[in-house]
């Protein structure tokens, strides 16, 4: 008897083969052009497969003869956060920043490092200069709308924060609560503020990824 392959998983699959099929195309370019600038996607194509520290040291091969290659140092930023440096990956993030401030891309991953180490201050400069640089960008207005406890926004998001401005309601429990019924931008506020206070809070932290990965996903739709 056949049974059908569930279709989310068969896209995995499909894209799994894909994937694989670009890597040889590059490892194989590679091999014929040492020296081309191949490396870097490859080393992209394996931090998407789960191997980041291949990436990290293809790039940094690769920016040992190419250092101005901002692509190729933020991919290296990437992976490097993948393989859970973050540090590293901000140093690598700053380094394309002194090249070209005006890299939106390298604003973006700056200001989620930032995020994820209790530095809001910073995350929401890097944010508001990938605005700048980018209109379009709605994940970081997003970003902005959720970090900027206390800033000057106005409509439903100066309400909301007119609404949690007691500290009775910033408590773990209380934005548990509000994650749990589905107020993703109250329990967000709430954990911005518990972190604001406590940077090093872990489960803090963690529910405010949470409240970010609904609110994006929202955003996104079905």
């Amino acid at each position: 008897m056949a049974y059908a392959v569930p279709r989310a998983r068969a896209d995995e699959v499909a894209e799994d083969i894909a994937t694989a099929s670009s890597i040889r195309r590059y490892e194989e370019r590679l091999i014929k052009d040492p020296a081309s600038l191949a490396f870097a996607p490859l080393a992209d194509l394996y931090r998407k497969a789960g191997r980041p520290r291949e990436a990290a040291q293809l790039c940094r091969d690769g920016l040992a003869r190419f250092p101005a290659y901002g692509t190729a140092r933020l991919i290296l930023a990437k992976s490097l956060v993948d393989d859970g440096d973050s540090e590293g990956a901000l140093v690598e993030v700053q380094r394309i920043l002194e090249g070209s401030p005006a890299d939106a891309p390298a604003h973006r991953l700056a200001a989620e490092l930032h995020r994820r180490a209790g530095r809001f201050a910073e995350a929401l400069s890097h944010l508001r200069q990938a605005v700048t640089l980018d209109p379009a960008d709605r994940e970081s207005r997003m970003m902005i709308e959720v970090l900027d406890v206390g800033g000057s926004g106005t409509g439903e998001a100066s309400g909301l924060r007119r609404l949690l401005a007691e500290d009775t309601f910033v408590t773990l429990t209380f934005g548990g609560i509000c994650l749990a019924q589905g107020l993703v931008d109250e329990a967000a506020q709430i954990f911005v503020r518990i972190l604001r206070r406590d940077p090093a809070n872990a489960v803090a932290r963690e529910r405010l990824d949470a409240a970010l990965r609904m609110k994006t996903q929202r955003r996104k739709g079905p």
